[in-house]
């Protein structure tokens, strides 16, 4: 059982390691160019309503690997919602 357990949480942070790779392009994109105009604001909003229930659920079963991910990936489109709020 600590084996699967051990293999469960070497995937996880891969997976986190994965995901670091999704928005900061987007936002080093974005600070580069200062566009905004081909972003959706909506699909921002539910995506970081979505990642503070993630939050709060990591948080809740207090799994370090899904927190960690879930405050990066957070902080990360926040920055990128505030960017697109601002226009």
């Amino acid at each position: 059982m600590a084996n699967n357990k051990k293999f469960g949480n070497i995937i996880g942070w891969i997976g986190v390691g994965f995901g670091l790779g999704v928005a900061p392009p987007q936002l080093v994109k974005i600070i580069q160019t200062g566009g905004v105009q081909d972003i959706s604001l909506t699909t921002y909003v539910f995506l970081c309503l979505a990642l503070i229930c993630y939050l709060i659920h990591a948080i809740h079963i207090k799994s370090k690997v899904f927190t960690t991910a879930q405050a990066i990936n957070l902080a990360t489109n926040f920055v990128i919602l505030i960017l697109l709020i601002k226009g």
